[in-house]
């Protein structure tokens, strides 16, 4: 980076200077569901056309833009900001989890989808929120994991081979 800024104008530099400083400024959480936003709540909590049933877990905001590049999903999200990590001191005390249960006890909610990376860690955090929020008739699932798109199998190591087996569906 530093590289860049010595090769850049003076101009460029300003400007990303100044977009920094409003980045800082004037950037904040969403006091719903903790993604970025520039006001008090994100631009999907604010969309009226988007379903409270379905509520997407994810571990950081870019996991969103991830899921939002697919023009699929038409539910809502909670971003954990980390997952546990006891090796790391991060536990659940250490994620944004306030608010989570209000959500899915409130009602409203009919499923939650458990979008964490398929890490140790994740699937850790996975399996300590889904213990956590198996509330009533309230349905906990997973996304499906297992060989990308495009992938070759020859490639696919055993525990992505399991994975892809497990999650098969019917076609």
């Amino acid at each position: 980076m530093a590289f860049y800024l010595l090769r850049a104008t003076a101009e460029d530099n300003r400007r990303l200077s100044h977009a920094v400083a409003v980045l800082l400024d004037e950037i904040v959480l969403c006091e719903r569901c903790n993604a970025i936003a520039d006001s008090e709540l994100c631009a999907i909590c604010r969309d009226d056309g988007r379903t409270e049933r379905v509520l997407c877990i994810v571990e950081e905001p870019h996991n969103v833009v991830a899921i939002e590049r697919t023009r699929d999903f038409k539910g809502r999200y909670h971003v954990l900001h980390g997952v546990l990590s006891p090796l790391q001191g991060i536990g659940p005390d250490e994620l944004k989890l306030a608010g989570l249960l209000d959500r899915v006890r409130g009602g409203t909610v009919e499923e939650v989808i458990l979008a964490t990376s398929p890490t140790v860690e994740g699937e850790a955090t996975a399996a300590y929120l889904a213990r956590l929020l198996k509330v009533g008739t309230v349905k906990v699932t997973r996304i499906a994991m297992g060989v990308p798109v495009g992938a070759d199998l020859e490639w696919a190591d055993e525990a992505t081979m399991t994975q892809a087996l497990e999650g098969r569906r019917e076609y």
